[in-house]
């Protein structure tokens, strides 16, 4: 197990592993599920904190025989294991990600399975939910590029950024979740890529919106907000548009 000692070092000392069981959560009264794409997820509350935990579950074809099991090839490279370590590095340097909490994983022969915590971004909804319920301001658009400058000029390349994985608190601060199969590397053409997957997620969910919700006028505006991340120092080729 991966874990932030401080953090998990009670509930730990109450329940052990069990603390990756939603059923022992449940039998406490703090369980509420939690929609979160593939995999499963619920938010938990132990004393006055709330946590994420989620299960690994595969997308695509895999997901039809494997479901929630995943090949072994090493502890380093345990699904949960890379992303807590991944969304320590980018805590520990103030950006816009969920602090991660513990993590761990059960092996069986040639097979694993495994889960993650962190900590629930208080008060904060899916971008998703927001543009479906009401049209957004420009200082959003603006805030949400901003938030991914930042990560990507800090090297973080999220493997599906949609509109699902941008959360926005009540008081308009954008945060970036489930960087599942994330890696830091050099700033490069993946930003473009990056942005491209974002770009089509805000297309498909407007195509179901009442008019005008996103348009290409809010495209720009989110990414003047990221571009002006690289000031002084200019984005990657391609990251300007989609």
């Amino acid at each position: 197990m991966l874990a932030a000692a401080d953090d998990v070092s009670g509930p730990w000392d109450r329940g052990g592993e069990a603390i990756f069981d939603p059923s022992y959560w449940q039998a406490r009264g703090g369980l509420e599920p939690a929609a979160r794409g593939r995999g499963s997820a619920w938010f938990v509350r132990q004393g006055g904190q709330e946590w994420v935990l989620r299960h690994y579950r595969r997308g695509g074809w895999a997901r039809h025989w494997l479901d929630d099991r995943y090949c072994w090839s090493g502890e380093r490279r345990v699904r949960a294991f890379a992303e807590w370590r991944l969304l320590e590095v980018l805590w520990a340097r103030g950006l816009p990600v969920p602090q991660p909490i513990a993590a761990r994983y059960r092996r069986r022969l040639l097979c694993y399975r495994c889960d993650l915590i962190t900590r629930r971004i208080a008060d904060a909804q899916p971008l998703s939910a927001l543009l479906a319920a009401a049209p957004l301001p420009q200082s959003l658009w603006q805030a949400i590029g901003a938030a991914l400058g930042h990560l990507h000029r800090a090297g973080a390349d999220h493997a599906d950024l949609n509109a699902h994985n941008i959360l926005v608190d009540g008081a308009g601060a954008v945060s970036v979740i489930d960087f599942d199969r994330g890696r830091l590397r050099r700033p490069g053409a993946w930003t473009a890529r990056n942005l491209r997957r974002l770009h089509r997620s805000l297309v498909k969910l407007a195509a179901a919106q009442p008019a005008a919700r996103f348009t290409a006028a809010h495209w720009q505006m989110l990414t003047a907000g990221y571009a002006a991340v690289w000031v002084g120092s200019p984005p990657p080729a391609g990251s300007g548009s989609a």
